[in-house]
């Protein structure tokens, strides 16, 4: 049945086969070990984790460098909480219970556990703030960060040229980001920011709109 409704859902929007083709070889070569391994970290790494959910990805970096800094930012208030509750007493871990964008505003979220967004299907009930990256920066004295997760359910649209555009990027070692195609136009905005990020950075590897890995040129 699931089969069916992705060839009906491909027949109906051919414009998403390029996810369907992607996603078909990332299951083929086991490709979510690549999000799992870390071990080639320098030690104190400061790693940046958008969407947190529950903390998932967070522990895994922790198994092969307890020793980071995480910064985590979760902006639904209940996902947040939990996390804030998780890693309590544990000085390291920083929560952040808000996203970061372009500009400081509000959002309205979904309420569909690690699926909620504020882009999908025109959001939700659920309000949550956003802070400027620009004023995050100037408040946290952060001068590189040698790994970033960006798995944000179309938020990446915004905060990715906010961070490119403010210069934070170029301190970024390697990033591991989920572009999400919830409408055909979104294809044009990821190879936008895909040709501005290539400025300062080279992709490893990529499955279009499943996940992609960039590392800064030295």
């Amino acid at each position: 049945m699931a089969s069916l409704k992705k060839w009906l859902d491909r027949r109906k929007n051919p414009w998403k086969g390029v996810f369907y083709d992607a996603f078909k070889a990332w299951r083929r070569d086991n490709a979510a070990e690549r999000l799992k391994a870390y071990a080639d970290l320098p030690p104190e790494p400061t790693v940046f984790d958008f969407g947190g959910y529950k903390g998932e990805w967070t522990d895994i970096v922790l198994a092969d460098a307890p020793d980071a800094k995480m910064h985590i930012f979760e902006p639904h208030p209940r996902f947040a909480e939990a996390l804030e509750a998780k890693y309590d007493g544990k000085f390291r871990i920083s929560v952040h219970p808000f996203a970061l964008g372009s500009k400081a505003d509000t959002m309205k979220l979904s309420d569909a556990d690690n699926a909620s967004s504020a882009v999908a299907d025109g959001g939700g009930d659920i309000e949550a703030p956003i802070h400027a990256v620009q004023e995050f920066f100037e408040a946290h004295d952060i001068p590189a960060i040698e790994l970033m997760k960006m798995n944000i359910e179309g938020g990446e649209y915004d905060l990715l040229p906010a961070l490119i555009d403010s210069g934070v990027m170029t301190r970024v070692g390697k990033l591991q980001v989920q572009f999400h195609l919830f409408d055909e136009g979104f294809i044009a905005k990821r190879d936008a920011i895909r040709e501005t990020l290539s400025a300062t950075h080279d992709c490893a590897w990529v499955y279009p709109f499943v996940w992609e890995e960039w590392r800064k040129r030295k």
